[in-house]
């Protein structure tokens, strides 16, 4: 059992950490999220329509445009569940589990079995999606959200459909498809490599690893962020993507009526930060999702912010 002061510090220590984090990641998923298509759109009678929102090109370039038309309010968007979901899976974790403190986008696990950790991922993945959700939501919202009023913001991020029927969260198209995957690569693929050419160095000790097996272990992370960057950016697009099911819309498309409280504000008073893919028309599911992704918007829409996941796949050296 966690003393009172083990207990303290690691709020410290995770508000400290978030307060850097939270900003890099909303600007990432923003810029995930962002609807750069390549080409004219047509409209509901066929005629050919320009795009008339924002295009932004690369990460730096949306963390310029989200700070100049939303302040610092701005890059903490997401802060709140971002927190909230961290506390409870690392309490649940510290609680009913012998494993390390979970981190964002690190996958730990018992000292078990390849199966053993497989399965112990996906619950952890399954537990946490939708604070995932809640959290992507939040941060591409163009809506003021309140941190301490969260009947209020739930209303703004989730349609009256998810508000009765969480579980349908899970039911997104083509999302638990992602992150299955992107967990298979990482645990099955990318972990036995890294642990059979970098082996964990003895407690206290600083690793001296072979040249030539660090530079295999980096040409594998290279091929590996080919699959896993694309996994990545279509989880955000789908996560994003609202769910309803009524008889007279798609059962993904957006519940246009009631769910948005009318006096909700606005963070830019001007301009939206980022321009999203139009929910009456969803993508259907992950496949779907890939195919649309590259003929809208190119291939290179599916590497958005790729040295990310690069480097996060370097960085798993140092997570064991």
């Amino acid at each position: 059992m966690l003393r009172l002061g083990e207990i303290v510090t690691l709020i410290i220590s995770l508000s400290i950490s978030y307060a850097i984090f939270v900003p890099l990641l909303g600007v990432l998923v923003r810029f995930r999220a962002q609807y750069n298509p390549s080409g004219l759109q047509l409209d509901d009678e066929g005629a050919p329509q320009p795009h008339t929102g924002p295009v932004v090109t690369s990460y730096f370039a949306m963390m310029k445009r989200v700070y100049r038309i939303e302040g610092w309010a701005g890059l903490y968007k997401g802060f709140m569940p971002t927190f909230l979901s961290t506390l409870f899976i690392t309490g649940f974790i510290l609680l009913f589990m012998d494993t390390p403190s979970p981190s964002h986008g690190r996958y730990h696990a018992p000292n078990t079995s390849l199966l053993g950790t497989l399965f112990y991922t996906i619950i952890m993945m399954l537990i946490s999606l939708p604070t995932s959700i809640i959290t992507y939501r939040s941060i591409t919202t163009p809506f003021k959200l309140s941190y301490f009023n969260a009947a209020k913001s739930l209303r703004a991020i989730l349609t009256p459909t998810e508000r009765r029927k969480p579980w349908i969260l899970y039911l997104t198209p083509g999302l638990l498809v992602a992150e299955v995957l992107h967990i298979i690569i990482v645990v099955v693929g990318l972990g036995p490599i890294r642990r059979l050419l970098l082996p964990k160095p003895e407690l206290g000790s600083f690793p001296d690893y072979s040249p030539t097996k660090l530079g295999i272990y980096i040409v594998v992370v290279v091929l590996t962020t080919g699959i896993l960057s694309p996994l990545e950016v279509m989880s955000i697009r789908l996560a994003i993507q609202r769910n309803h099911a009524s008889a007279e819309y798609n059962s993904v498309s957006q519940e246009f009526e009631g769910d948005v409280e009318e006096n909700a504000e606005f963070s830019g008073n001007e301009e939206d930060v980022i321009a999203l893919r139009s929910e009456s028309d969803p993508y259907l599911g992950f496949v779907d999702c890939a195919k649309r992704m590259v003929n809208e918007e190119g291939l290179s829409s599916l590497y958005r912010a790729w040295w990310i996941t690069f480097l996060g796949g370097l960085g798993s050296v140092t997570s064991y």
